[in-house]
């Protein structure tokens, strides 16, 4: 029996030992790569992302690629803030001089490939940029990768891709992806692909003939983004194609599509809640993890973004935003605590970081099923609906400036956008300078692009706001994340009555669908002769605009450049040849679009359904989609002009609103069409008026108030982890010495295996020992016995 347990106990140990060596050689080992160069900048982002790294829990290691020059390195304070491997600086490249720190990311990678035992221990690699929060853990094979098929998130502005760009640099054009941001792949995949990123990053560099916006889609045209093209012409060249996804990786303001949970936060651009901003440029020179206390500014709370929003979905685009700095926040607050920083004194916004409920808030988050949801391979090429094919996606955008007077048209079209039923989503583009943007009070009232304003043209110092429009809608192709097909372009001063879709309305790739402006005279005569290749394709169209994102990218510059174009041409100012009733040339805009068009031969379907101007003669059996009230419209001794309305703030003024049109009751019924009109003119204002009132409503006003004011912060403080920093510290410490590579899961299994197999060996043991000691009393009384049987 004792020989049968000693067998027994011996299986359970070599069982134990093979399943710790099968953990440590499962093909699912991860690692975390990203690349950073010396520098505070690069400092306060590693403290963000390692501590987001450790929150969501990140299975398996990470490891940061630090660039840095023998100069850098004497003066360096950041060694300790990551798992590091010191990789060769190449910011200023070696052979030809040319300076480009983006480099450093593929040399690094092919460094760490090459010298690192990390890269004989792992599977799956995932690779991140710094400026980035993980919320949830990221295993490239749960979110679909596979090998030889990774997983990329989508950057759609590398239209480099669809053009010469990628016939010059990859012999297979047609495998180009569009991609970037997240990446996941196997190691051998990252093996093969790692030196053909790093030489197609040096060649698209030394391409600069080619750096034109209207190749790269980079709007600084210094080929700031060659080493983003050198990954997707490098994985063209060694025939990775990717499964791109568009949901796991989201910017901060923006709202996630309905279901989906993203897991990684990408704070590369500007972002808002409310009159509060981030934007991680203006922290280039931070040394914020090296001074003890300090923390970014802080955000509203819960409580108040729920007042600055209606909307659930935008309203989880503003939670997403305050969860970003948040988390960045509480990195450095654990930071410097470990540090030996003292303890700051307390604030309010200390013990919220603190609390349970955020504690709550930010817990790991895992993917849904609407996450892992991958793009289409192939855009769909024609939009007429078949049943068969999913509707393609579309983009609402319109243009704004920072005034009161583009407010309150922004919070009646984003109001009628919502009860339209118009597809996809809406973002404003606010043109607005810095001293305007300091002041400025509207951030809230809608999903906003910020973009420089031209107002004052750079070069010309011509006063021309107008101009805005072009410029922003090239701003935001070429520094926005988009996710659309097909583009509708509004005006602020619109109201949506019904959806505006291109299966509708038959627009398709090469052919727009706009509203007719008959009033572009300058379309027949000289004026386009003068400013366009080919005046016979000149369209007078405007208003409403659906447009394929293909042909905006390749329009959008030349729309630019047009409007600068007829706006310096004073000599043709005059209304006959503009049609510009006041000769100022402020309808430039508008011929820069028609000319912009004609010099592409991008012809318009011209469709007089869609759009009508309240007051003016309508179909009676048409359905219009959008009323522009851009001109001043009466019912008998009532009227409405939106350019008295100019210089008031009827938005941050609680119950502001606009004078009460006719009651449909008081009106002359007689005549039917006239009846009809006058009832048009009445829902556009009454839309207008409910949006005010609901924002109103929104923004805490109260009635009685005169002024607007919102609601102060309520929000609750909840009991603070006493043992937050010490947990975190010891999280901090398991990544350090921890190398391994053995997923936790199965760490969990062996050390309750060990701990098994243990307890049953002492068992055994004891009972082995029990059987011989009551083996030994019987035998002893056994001789007892004996004994007294023979004296």
């Amino acid at each position: 029996m004792e020989k049968v347990l000693i067998l027994l106990l011996l299986v359970i140990l070599g069982f134990t030992s093979f399943s710790v060596e099968a953990a440590y050689k499962a093909p699912r080992r991860i690692h975390t790569l990203f690349s950073v160069e010396c520098g505070n900048y690069f400092d306060w982002q590693t403290v963000g992302l390692m501590h987001s790294f450790r929150k969501a829990k990140q299975p398996g290691h990470i490891t940061r690629l630090l660039s840095c020059t023998d100069e850098q390195k004497e003066s360096y304070r950041g060694m300790h803030l990551a798992p590091t491997f010191e990789v060769p600086s190449m910011s200023v490249h070696p052979v030809t001089g040319d300076r480009y720190p983006a480099i450093n990311k593929p040399a690094g990678v092919v460094y760490w490939l090459k010298h690192s035992k990390d890269a004989e221990n792992v599977d799956w690699i995932l690779i991140l940029d710094a400026d980035m929060i993980i919320r949830g853990p990221i295993r490239p094979y749960e979110i679909g990768a596979e090998k030889g098929r990774p997983v990329a998130a989508y950057y759609g502005y590398l239209r480099g891709c669809d053009n010469i760009l990628a016939q010059l640099h990859t012999k297979h054009p047609e495998q180009c992806d569009k991609v970037g941001g997240l990446l996941a792949m196997h190691i051998d995949d990252l093996r093969a692909l790692a030196p053909m990123w790093l030489s197609k990053t040096e060649e698209v560099r030394q391409d600069k003939a080619h750096w034109g916006v209207n190749i790269t889609g980079d709007i600084y045209e210094k080929g700031w983004i060659s080493e983003m093209y050198g990954y997707s012409f490098g994985a063209a060249e060694v025939g990775l194609r990717h499964k791109i996804n568009d949901n796991l990786m989201i910017y901060p303001g923006y709202p996630p599509r309905e279901g989906v949970e993203p897991l990684l936060i990408h704070y590369g651009l500007r972002f808002s809640v409310g009159n509060w901003s981030f934007n991680k440029a203006d922290h280039d020179e931070d040394d914020i993890i090296y001074n003890c206390s300090r923390l970014f500014p802080q955000p509203p709370y819960p409580r108040e973004v729920n007042t600055l929003e209606t909307d659930p979905n935008l309203r989880r685009g503003l939670f997403l935003s305050i969860e970003c700095i948040n988390i960045l926040n509480e990195g450095l607050l654990l930071h410097h605590a470990s540090n030996g920083c003292p303890k700051p004194p307390w604030s309010k916004y200390l013990n919220y970081l603190k609390s349970g409920t955020f504690a709550k808030l930010t817990r790991p988050k895992y993917a849904t099923p609407a996450t892992l949801e991958m793009m289409d391979d192939k855009i769909q090429e024609q939009v007429y609906h078949d049943s068969s094919k999913p509707y393609p996606k579309i983009h609402t955008i319109f243009s704004t400036e920072c005034s009161s007077y583009f407010d309150w048209q922004t919070v009646g079209l984003v109001h009628s956008f919502h009860l339209s039923g118009q597809p996809g989503n809406i973002t404003r583009l606010l043109s607005c300078s810095d001293e305007d943007l300091k002041l400025y009070k509207g951030h809230n009232l809608a999903p906003t692009h910020y973009v420089p304003s031209m107002s004052q043209h750079p070069l010309t110092g011509d006063w021309y706001p107008a101009i805005n429009k072009p410029a922003a809608v090239l701003h935001w192709l070429n520094h926005a994340n988009i996710d659309a097909e097909f583009i509708v372009i509004l005006d602020a001063d619109m109201i949506i009555r019904g959806p505006i879709t291109p299966w509708e309305f038959k627009a398709a790739r090469g052919r727009p669908v706009s509203t007719p402006y008959d009033y572009l005279i300058g379309c027949d005569n000289e004026l386009a002769k003068l400013h366009t290749s080919h005046p016979e394709a000149c369209d007078k169209v405007g208003g409403v605009i659906i447009m394929h994102i293909d042909d905006l990218h390749k329009f959008a510059l030349l729309w630019l450049h047009k409007t600068e174009e007829v706006r310096a041409d004073r000599a043709h100012y005059a209304r006959n040849i503009t049609g510009d009733v006041y000769e100022s040339g402020w309808i430039s805009e508008m011929y820069g679009y028609s000319f912009g068009a004609a010099e592409l031969k991008l012809r318009h379907t011209i469709n007089r359904e869609i759009m009508i101007y309240p007051g003016y003669a309508f179909e009676p059996n048409i359905k219009y989609r959008v009323f522009h009230y851009g001109l001043q419209f009466s019912i008998g001794n009532w009227s409405f002009d939106k350019a008295k309305w100019r210089e008031i703030d009827i938005v941050n003024k609680c119950w502001s609103k606009f004078p009460e049109p006719p009651d449909p009751s008081t009106l002359d019924h007689d005549d039917e069409k006239s009846f009809q009109q006058n009832l048009l003119s009445i829902e556009c204002v009454k839309t207008l008026s409910e949006a005010l009132h609901q924002h109103h409503e929104r923004n805490g006003c109260s009635r009685g108030n005169a002024l607007f004011t919102s609601k102060g912060d309520t929000t609750d403080e909840s009991v603070i982890s006493k043992h937050m920093l010490a947990n975190d510290s010891e999280e901090l410490e398991s990544v350090h010495n921890d190398r391994m590579g053995i997923p936790s899961s199965f760490r969990f299994w062996v050390l309750f295996s060990c701990v098994f197999s243990g307890l049953g060996f002492l068992v055994v043991i004891f009972w082995v020992h029990s059987g011989q000691k009551r083996r030994g009393m019987k035998m002893k009384h056994h001789r007892v016995r004996r004994r007294n049987l023979y004296p």
